[in-house]
């Protein structure tokens, strides 16, 4: 299972913020990290609308990514430290010249953002350059998701597909985990999930279900000023769900035997009945159910699954409450 966590814009423009996530993240055991590179003048314009009402200080969308983008030498930067630290740093680019910059960072692979599954001018730049893809299904129809992967399908493409809802953050019967495995049916590649709920238990069904990859957004507290805070994890949570990804895949990879109960052989005996009777009783009295009771441990007396064989059956001594019952103890 491959975890990446997402840094995405929660920095708000603070070279210093960025660092201490890229820190944290690291003490919690991630090993993916992705950033957006956002290029204002290539990507966007004046015209842009925010997709949720949430900057006090900025203007416009594009002032927003003027005054949270990162310069050519600090994304140089930013992945010599992750490189430093043994970090994978992935990125979404969302544009041409982001692209192009990130070829010069020389990244493993490409994360492809929801919004452009469409935008095949990008697609097919980062085809040619037969690095694997990771494809965001966010906003588009399972159509527009197989021309995507037709689209920047090589021979023998490393392609992963992530199940991912566009609304932030995403409630419960909008996550459609249902869509693992028609991912994986339709179109034979791995498959994972890209989440925005805020919450661990979407992903933490998703490993249940076989996926390959899980993508979350972090933030140090859901209050913080951002887009994306109320959809993200914050540390206490990502601890959780990588404990909670490393146990269940702990018990996927080891089914159990139902047919192998052998271990269980001592406590079979020490949790199993014997028949005992349930009042004093004298000889030749004839035995019916309601004199039975089923005490432990097993192997004292007749194992009750026989009991039915020795309704009316004359006992032939007296015995005690309590008394444990044996074949012996009965007339032949």
């Amino acid at each position: 299972m491959e975890l990446i966590s997402e840094i995405g814009q929660a920095h708000d423009g603070s070279l210093g913020t960025l660092y201490s996530y890229i820190d944290s993240l690291k003490k919690c055991g991630i090993k993916i990290i992705k950033f957006q590179i956002h290029i204002p003048e290539a990507e966007s314009s004046e015209f842009e609308k925010f997709r949720v009402n949430f900057s006090y200080q900025d203007k416009t969308r594009f002032d927003y990514w003027k005054r949270t983008s990162f310069s050519e030498d600090e994304w140089i930067n930013i992945k010599k430290y992750c490189d430093k630290l043994n970090i994978e740093f992935l990125a979404s680019p969302f544009s041409i010249q982001a692209f192009e910059l990130l070829e010069k960072l020389n990244v493993k692979r490409y994360k492809i953002g929801s919004g452009e599954l469409n935008n095949y001018l990008l697609l097919d730049k980062i085809k040619l350059t037969k690095k694997p893809i990771i494809i965001s299904s966010g906003m588009s129809d399972l159509d527009e998701v197989k021309n995507t992967i037709d689209r920047v399908k090589n021979k023998n493409s490393d392609i992963t597909l992530l199940q991912c809802t566009t609304k932030y953050p995403t409630q419960p019967k909008e996550v459609g985990l249902n869509l693992i495995h028609t991912y994986k049916n339709l179109f034979k590649c791995k498959v994972g999930l890209s989440d925005h709920s805020g919450e661990i238990y979407s992903m933490l069904a998703a490993t249940t279900l076989g996926a390959d990859m899980l993508e979350f957004h972090c933030v140090y507290d859901k209050n913080m000023f951002g887009p994306d805070s109320t959809s993200s994890l914050n540390f206490n949570q990502i601890k959780q769900l990588i404990e909670g990804v490393n146990y269940i895949e702990e018990i996927l990879k080891n089914p159990v035997d139902k047919n192998d109960v052998k271990h269980y052989s001592n406590d079979k005996k020490n949790f199993g009945k014997s028949l005992a009777v349930n009042k004093n009783l004298k000889k030749g009295h004839k035995l019916s159910i309601t004199d039975l009771e089923s005490k432990k441990p097993y192997n004292f007396g007749i194992d009750p699954k026989n009991y039915k064989d020795i309704l009316n059956k004359k006992i032939n001594k007296e015995l005690n409450q309590w008394d444990f019952l044996n074949y012996k103890d009965l007339e032949k």
